[in-house]
C-alpha cells in the first residue's frame, strides 16, 4: 500500500501542474487570466482533472465503499465526498453549467491526501517480524555423535529425540537437550532471565537456543520443533500480538462529525435556498462552497503531520516509534514493567564488595592478584574481577579447576580464585557474617587463596545503571508505578529493588508466566508498559499496552515492541512518556485548527448572513481551508521533548 501511495501521489502531482496552469481561478490569483487559453483548453483541463479524480482519487472513492459496508463512514467518505462534488460540478460548468471551475481544488486535495496516508504508513512499520528473529535464534546444523563416534554435521531440520549433539565452547544448543558428557557452564539469560551463566554437567538439561561457555557439551535431544521451550516462547508472542487491542484513530473519529456536518450542511444549503426562492445556480454555489469548506486537506494533514515530526524527533533522541497507536497510547499508562537483566542492569558483572581476611595487604592487591588468574578465563563473573583493575599481572602455570574456580602463580605466589564449595571440599573455613550478608543480596561471593591462605572474598553483581535510580524516581512523581519482572532469584531481585526504589517486583519468574503476570498488572485496571530486551521478555513485550524494547537486547524484543531505546537507558522511558503526551495535545490542536473552523466557516458558507452583504464564494471557502492547513503544518513543527 505504501508504494501504491507513492506512484498514485508523484503521477497526480505531475499532472497537477498543468491542471493548475489551465485552471481559470489560478489563472485569475497570478494576473495571467487569458494568457493560456487555447481552443479547447477547458477540455484538456477536464480530461488531466479526469484521470487525477479516477487514478489519483480511486484509494478514497473505493475506502468510501468499504467504510459505508462497514457503516462506519469517516476519513475515505469525507475525501471522496469533496472529490466527486468538485469533479462533479466542475464537469457541469465545463459542459455548460454557468459557475467556476474546481478542478485545482479536486487535484490539490487528492495530491495532499495521497501525501498525508504515504507519510502516515511510513511513519508505521510494517507486521512484527519476531517470529521470524525467534527462528534465527537456532543455529542452522548440528554436529551429530554418530554411532560410530564419528562427528556429522547435519541440518537441524533432521534432528530426532534421542540423537547424542557435540556442543562445542561458544556454540549455541540446537534443540532442548538433557547433557550426556562434559562439563560447562551455560548462558540463558536471552532466553530465561538468569543473568548468571547457568552449569552444566552430566543430567542436566539445555535450553535450545542457549550459548555454551568455555567446555564442550554431548547431548541427547528431548525436544524438537512444537515441543521445544523456544517454540512456545513463538506462540505466546503470537497468541499476545494477535489479543492486542487497536485504538480508534482519532482523525477518524473528526472526519465521521466532519462528513456528518458536510453532507447535511450541504444538503440544507440546496433545500433552504431553493425554498427561499433562490435560482439553482446560487443555490449550487453556496452547497459547493459549504462543501469546499469542508475539504478535509488539515484534517487529512493533522495526524500524520504530528506523527512525522514526532517520529523524527524521537528517532534524534533515540527513540524509534513502531506502532502509533501503541505509542499515543502511553500516555495514560498506570505502570511500567522492568526486566531487570540489561534493563534496570548492566547485564554484566562487577566488583561490588571487597572483604579482607589477612593483615598487611589492601584491595588493590587482592584485586590484582585475582584479576591476574581471572584473565584467563571467559567466564563472566572472572571478567567481571578483571574490569576492576586497571593494568592485569601476568600470571604462570595457569589451571582452570572444573566448576570451583582457577589457579595460577602470580609474583611467585600460588594464587586461586574460588567457589564457597572448594572451600568447603577442602575443610577451609571463613566465618565473617558479612559474607552471609552479601549472598542474602543475591550477590556472587568468591575468595582469593594466596599460599593456600585465604586472603579475602570478592563479592560481584549484576551492575545496576547509574540512570536507573533517577529514571524510576521521576516516573514515581509522575504518579506511576515501577515494577520489575525478572527471572533471577529472589534475593537478586529485592537487592535491586531496594537499591533504586521500585514499588513492587516479580522474582523467578519463568517465560511463560511472564505475560501472564503482565495481564495480572492490567487486570488491575492500569494501562501497563514492559520494558525489556530478552527472548524471555518477547510476550511479555506483547501483551503489554505499551511494549518497550532495549536496543541493545536481542532482534526479537525489539521486533516484538512498540517502541524502542537505542540507548538502554531506562531513563528514555520518561521521555517516550513525555512525548506521547506533547504528541497527543498537538494533535488535539492540529484537529481543532483542521475541523473546528468549520463551525463558523460552514454557516457562512452556507448565506446565513447574506442579508448583511456577507457571502463566501468558492474561492474564499478554499482560502479560508489553505489558511487552515498552513496553520496545521506550522503547529506541527513545535512540537518538542522535555527532557
Amino acid at each position: 500500500m505504501v508504494a501504491d501511495f507513492k506512484k498514485r501521489f508523484w503521477t497526480s502531482l505531475g499532472l497537477s501542474v498543468p491542471i493548475l496552469a489551465l485552471s481559470p481561478m489560478i489563472q485569475g490569483f497570478l494576473g495571467i487570466e487569458g494568457q493560456l487559453q487555447f481552443k479547447g483548453d477547458l477540455l484538456v483541463l477536464w480530461a488531466l482533472s479526469s484521470l487525477v479524480f479516477f487514478y489519483g482519487g480511486w484509494p478514497f472513492l473505493k475506502g468510501m465503499f468499504d467504510e459505508f459496508g462497514k457503516k462506519t463512514p469517516g476519513m475515505m467518505t469525507l475525501i471522496a465526498v469533496a472529490i466527486t462534488t468538485a469533479y462533479v460540478y466542475s464537469s457541469a460548468v465545463v459542459f455548460g453549467l454557468v459557475g467556476k471551475i474546481f478542478f485545482w481544488e479536486l487535484t490539490s486535495l487528492i495530491d495532499v491526501m495521497l501525501i498525508g496516508h504515504w507519510i502516515e504508513m511510513k511513519s508505521v512499520m510494517g507486521a512484527s517480524k519476531a517470529l521470524e528473529e525467534l527462528a534465527k535464534l537456532m543455529p542452522s546444523e548440528a554436529h551429530k555423535v554418530m554411532p560410530d563416534g564419528s562427528v556429522e554435521d547435519i541440518d537441524v531440520g533432521e534432528l530426532q529425540n534421542g540423537d547424542q549433539l557435540l556442543i562445542k565452547p561458544g556454540e549455541k544448543v540446537p534443540a532442548d537437550s538433557v547433557v550426556a558428557e562434559g562439563q560447562s557452564s551455560v548462558n540463558e539469560s536471552m532466553l530465561t532471565g538468569e543473568s548468571v551463566p547457568v552449569s552444566k554437567e552430566k543430567g542436566d538439561t539445555v535450553i535450545g537456543g542457549s550459548i555454551n561457555g568455555e567446555g564442550s557439551l554431548t547431548v541427547e535431544v528431548q525436544k524438537t520443533g512444537a515441543e521445544s521451550f523456544l517454540s512456545q516462547v513463538i506462540d505466546l508472542v503470537q497468541q499476545a500480538q494477535n489479543s492486542k487491542s487497536k485504538t480508534q484513530d482519532l482523525a477518524n473519529r473528526a472526519a465521521l462529525w466532519l462528513t456528518a456536518v458536510a453532507l447535511g450542511g450541504g444538503a440544507l444549503t440546496m433545500v433552504v435556498w431553493l425554498f427561499l426562492g433562490a435560482d439553482f445556480a446560487f443555490a449550487l454555489e453556496r452547497t459547493v462552497t459549504v462543501m469546499v469548506i469542508a475539504c478535509p486537506h488539515a484534517l487529512g494533514l493533522a495526524i500524520p503531520l504530528v506523527v512525522a515530526v514526532s517520529t523524527s524527533l524521537a528517532a534524534q533522541n533515540g527513540l524509534l516509534i513502531r506502532d502509533r497507536s501503541a505509542f499515543e497510547s502511553a500516555r495514560n499508562l498506570k505502570a511500567i514493567i522492568f526486566d531487570k537483566t540489561g534493563t534496570l542492569t548492566e547485564g554484566s558483572f562487577g566488583v561490588t564488595d571487597t572483604l579482607l581476611f589477612e593483615s598487611g595487604i589492601d584491595e588493590p592487591q587482592l584485586l590484582d592478584y585475582a584479576a591476574a588468574v581471572e584473565a584467563h578465563s571467559e567466564h563472566p563473573i572472572a571478567q567481571g574481577i578483571v574490569k576492576a583493575v586497571e593494568k592485569v599481572k601476568s600470571v604462570a602455570d595457569f589451571q582452570a579447576i572444573p566448576g570451583k574456580g582457577a589457579t595460577g602463580k602470580v609474583e611467585g605466589k600460588n594464587v586461586k580464585v574460588v567457589s564457597p564449595g572448594y572451600l568447603k571440599e577442602n575443610n577451609l573455613e571463613v566465618s565473617d557474617k558479612r559474607i552471609e550478608e552479601l549472598s542474602a543480596q543475591g550477590k556472587t561471593v568468591v575468595f582469593v587463596l594466596v599460599d593456600d591462605a585465604v586472603w579475602g572474598a570478592i563479592a560481584l553483581a549484576d551492575v545496576i545503571r547509574p540512570e536507573s535510580k533517577d529514571a524510576i524516581a521521576r516516573l514515581k512523581k509522575m504518579g506511576i508505578q515501577t515494577m520489575m519482572l525478572t527471572g533471577d532469584n529472589e534475593k537478586v531481585a529485592k537487592w535491586v529493588a531496594d537499591e533504586i526504589g521500585l514499588d513492587e517486583y516479580f522474582a523467578e519468574v519463568l517465560p511463560e508466566a511472564k505475560s501472564k503476570k503482565v495481564k495480572e498488572v492490567q487486570a488491575r485496571g492500569m494501562k501497563v508498559a514492559m520494558t525489556g530486551d530478552g527472548v524471555n521478555d518477547a510476550p511479555a513485550l506483547a501483551q503489554a499496552d505499551v511494549g518497550i524494547a532495549v536496543g541493545a537486547g536481542t532482534d526479537v524484543a525489539v521486533e516484538t515492541a512498540d517502541i524502542i531505546l537505542v540507548r538502554s537507558n531506562p531513563g528514555d522511558v520518561l521521555a517516550i512518556l513525555q512525548l506521547s503526551q506533547a504528541t497527543y495535545k498537538k494533535m488535539i490542536q492540529n484537529l481543532w485548527w483542521a475541523a473546528g473552523y468549520n463551525i463558523i466557516a460552514i454557516p457562512i458558507a452556507a448565506g446565513v448572513l447574506f442579508n448583511f452583504g456577507i457571502v463566501l464564494g468558492p474561492a474564499s471557502g478554499a482560502a479560508l481551508m489553505s489558511l487552515s492547513t498552513v496553520i496545521v503544518a506550522i503547529n506541527a513543527r513545535f512540537l518538542k521533548i522535555e527532557r
